[in-house]
């Protein structure tokens, strides 16, 4: 790459967050590196680096059920391409993560060549997937009727989405992002709105059909 580019790395896992950007460095000398351990630190990240031009994102982020934050960014930062970077490199995940607006990705089973040949082709406006990957299956109907609905949510009223499927009370995320406990029921009362939902359980329910669940060997983080 002639140019600098501005690389976002998010991912929960200091060590691989190391890694990743040790080796970016290593293959582009000129990017800059900002790295982001969850989904408020991200949004952080992306809103003081407006010149962004990629973010690489892990599927299993605090603040985040699976492909929602991917849903989130697409939405509201449509301008930065997002490659998932993933242990996970089953056909079906990798064919929801592009459903749902990916330009790539990336197995962390994956070579440094195909590191390099992904950004290189999501950096040129194109999209990357695993060579041996087919995109024939079709799309569940259902999943991506509610990612069109989630991504109607203002940030806030993500957060407090997040929330309310990881079990939290009114008066606990209240305390959580420092507003009044009927400042939430007022966002609960936009959420069920936009999502065309009725309750705390169904919010439950369709955040975590966006959810992928971790695999049992965590070694490759």
């Amino acid at each position: 790459m002639s140019d600098a580019y501005h690389i976002i790395v998010a991912d929960d896992h200091p060590l691989f967050r190391s890694a990743l950007s040790g080796t970016l460095l290593r293959e582009f000398p000129d990017v800059c590196i900002h790295e982001a351990q969850d989904l408020s630190s991200l949004q952080l990240q992306v809103e003081h680096n407006e010149q962004a031009n990629l973010i690489l994102l892990d599927l299993h982020m605090p603040g985040a059920q699976g492909f929602s934050g991917l849903i989130f960014l697409v939405a509201h930062y449509p301008h930065i391409p997002v490659i998932i970077v993933s242990a996970h490199d089953q056909p079906e995940i990798i064919r929801r993560a592009m459903d749902h607006g990916a330009s790539g990705f990336l197995p962390k089973s994956s070579g440094i060549d195909d590191m390099v040949e992904a950004i290189q082709t999501v950096l040129k406006g194109g999209v990357w997937i695993p060579k041996n990957v087919s995109m024939s299956d079709s799309s569940n109907p259902s999943e991506m009727d509610f990612a069109q609905a989630l991504a109607q949510l203002t940030p806030q009223q993500f957060r407090v989405a997040n929330m309310v499927s990881e079990g939290l009370l009114n008066k606990q995320i209240a305390y959580e992002l420092g507003v009044t406990e009927a400042t939430i029921k007022a966002h609960m009362t936009e959420i069920f709105r936009k999502l065309g939902l009725h309750s705390r359980t169904q919010v439950v329910k369709a955040m975590s059909a966006l959810a992928v669940q971790p695999l049992h060997d965590q070694s490759t983080f």
